[in-house]
Parts: structure tokens; sequence; C-alpha cells
């Protein structure tokens, strides 16, 4: 390599292409575009999606599942999960546990619609539960732990 043989890159010299500048130019009239249609005119792009007529894909392919908007975001927390919070000293066992108590307790991240207890794990301390619904198995645990439920809202399966 010398100085003999050094080169600007490829397309790096060439003049821009200045289109509609007179017939003389050979690129005026239609600019380089043919005639007609949609490609030739300005400010038209291709549309998304679009198959010439012919039904596109997103439209031949069968839709699927169902989104329930009125469905309820609700924590999930098993009274293994409550013990432990307890036993780490994050829990008051004299208060009763609330959405709010379980949230600052880092039990839940967030208290979403509310949250519903589940029956995994062992309790062993009394205590007081104010939920928006807890399963049949929890309440058992609880009651046979010395504690109490009072389901905010009765929910299929559970017990007030």
């Amino acid at each position: 390599m010398n100085l003999s043989n050094i080169r600007a890159p490829k397309k790096a010299t060439e003049k821009r292409k200045r289109v509609g500048r007179g017939m003389g130019s050979g690129m005026g009239k239609t600019s380089t575009r043919g005639h007609k249609g949609q490609r030739s005119r300005s400010g038209s792009r291709m549309i998304r999606g679009f198959e010439g007529g012919q039904m596109p894909l997103h439209r031949r392919l069968p839709k699927r599942g169902f989104v329930n908007p009125s469905a309820s975001d609700i924590n999930e927390v098993n009274l293994g999960r409550v013990q432990q919070a307890l036993d780490a000293g994050k829990l008051d066992a004299a208060k009763a546990v609330t959405v709010e108590a379980l949230v600052a307790a880092g039990v839940c991240a967030r208290s979403r619609d509310g949250v519903k207890i589940l029956g995994k794990g062992e309790l062993k301390a009394k205590l007081s539960f104010e939920v928006l619904s807890a399963s049949k198995s929890a309440i058992a645990a609880i009651e046979k732990a010395g504690g109490q439920v009072k389901v905010l809202k009765a929910e299929a399966g559970a017990e007030a």
C-alpha cells in the first residue's frame, strides 16, 4: 500500500441525482418514476400489510383467546409466606393482616385489587386476616391456629 494506490470509497465521489430539472438532463418530466401509479405519486408510500387487494395475512389468520376486561388482579399469598414474615418480625401479630400490612412487610410488591390467602404452608401464630378472599384450606388452617378470617368479598369456593 502506498500513496499512489489510495482511492476514495465507492460512490463517495458520485454526484447526487438531481431529478426534475428539465428534459435536457434526462431526468426531467417524470423524474425517473415512470408513468402513473401509486409509486409515481408524491407522498405515496406502500401501506403496511397491504397485499394488492388480496386478503392480508393478519386478517386471514384466526384470532385466538379472550381478555376479560372486568377480571381482577389479585395477589396470591400462601400461609407459609405469612409465617416467614411473622418470624422475621416484619408483621405484627397483634394487628390485623391486611393488604397494606402485607405490602409494608414486603410479602406483596403492591396492593393491586386485593389479596387471596392460600393454604400452602403452616401457620403457627394466632392472626386476624382482613382479605379479599381465602381458600377453604387457608380458612381451616387459620382457624385451627386460633385466628380468624374476615373475607371482604366472598368468592366461589370460599367461606366467610
